[in-house]
């Protein structure tokens, strides 16, 4: 660019152009999608770019955008282009009136890039952990190392619940899938390497969570995913570890059992399986 620290603000966002970067501040008003501002900034080496456009938006903006490569940002990489136009976080909308402005930068900028296609590596860092969000049947944690589902019993499934609650770590990911809480049957889905693809609902699936009205947000579930993803390519596979269970509150514990019991009455568990659960839930004490 003609000089560093060069600033183009638009609506919800404002971009710094750096000799080998855009630093994308998002704002945090109640009129900036909620994505923007979970993210708070990011910092997309010119690397990570592979164009720029420059097109007129809706009421009187122009729109200035830069193409990730593929493969480069975990967050695009998750969300399988599933986003809305509106929760882009590439996208930049400015007032018609900076045309020219916004021209002169894209201009700049289109000088700068010199790579393209798909890249080998994520290039834009993922967005920062520990994260956690509510999903309609369980609550989801990840620390970096370690995936977490544990239950609720108003939502999961009785195959989630003989499961028991879960714990995976990345090395024993191969990826992860997305589906947004926006369309029917929005789920995450952790794929693992030692099980096969076969389609299994994700409410009967312990390795997913599923999303429903006011569960899993975009802008909690897919910064989520997109950590996920990350340290998932980033690990080399490694024999998975069953981690020691964390020894819960007594009266958790006692709902869960009830809640059991309740699902043995149904005829949804077997005696088999009542005293298993029920044995291994009393163990955590």
């Amino acid at each position: 660019m003609s000089r560093m620290g060069d600033v183009l603000a638009g609506f919800h966002a404002a971009w710094e152009f750096e000799s080998d970067s855009v630093l994308i501040r998002y704002e945090r008003g109640i009129r900036t999608p909620k994505l923007f501002q979970a993210l708070g900034e990011r910092r997309v080496p010119l690397e990570a770019i592979a164009g720029v456009t420059l097109t007129r938006g809706k009421r009187g903006t122009v729109v200035l955008r830069v193409e990730p490569r593929p493969g480069a940002d975990p967050l695009m990489e998750a969300a399988a282009g599933q986003l809305k136009e509106s929760g882009d976080p590439y996208r930049l909308v400015l007032p018609a009136e900076r045309e020219v402005l916004a021209e002169y930068f894209a201009d700049e900028l289109r000088g700068l890039l010199t790579e393209s296609g798909p890249a080998d590596r994520f290039l834009v860092e993922p967005p920062k952990g520990p994260l956690s969000f509510k999903a309609y049947d369980g609550k989801a944690t990840f620390d970096g190392r370690t995936v977490s589902f544990r239950w609720f019993w108003t939502g999961a499934s009785s195959a989630k619940w003989k499961a028991g609650d879960q714990n995976f770590s990345v090395g024993e990911l191969n990826g992860v899938e997305w589906r947004s809480p926006e369309v029917f049957e929005g789920h995450l889905r952790l794929l693992r390497r030692d099980v096969g693809t076969a389609a299994v609902q994700a409410d009967q699936d312990p390795a997913a969570v599923v999303f429903g009205l006011g569960y899993g947000p975009v802008h909690e579930s897919l910064p989520f995913a997109a950590a996920v993803l990350a340290a998932v390519r980033t690990s080399s596979p490694v024999a998975a570890v069953p981690a020691a269970a964390p020894r819960r509150d007594p009266a958790d514990i006692a709902e869960r059992i009830r809640h059991l019991g309740e699902l043995h009455q149904a005829g949804l568990v077997t005696d088999e399986e009542f005293s298993v659960k029920k044995a291994e839930l009393l163990a955590e004490l």
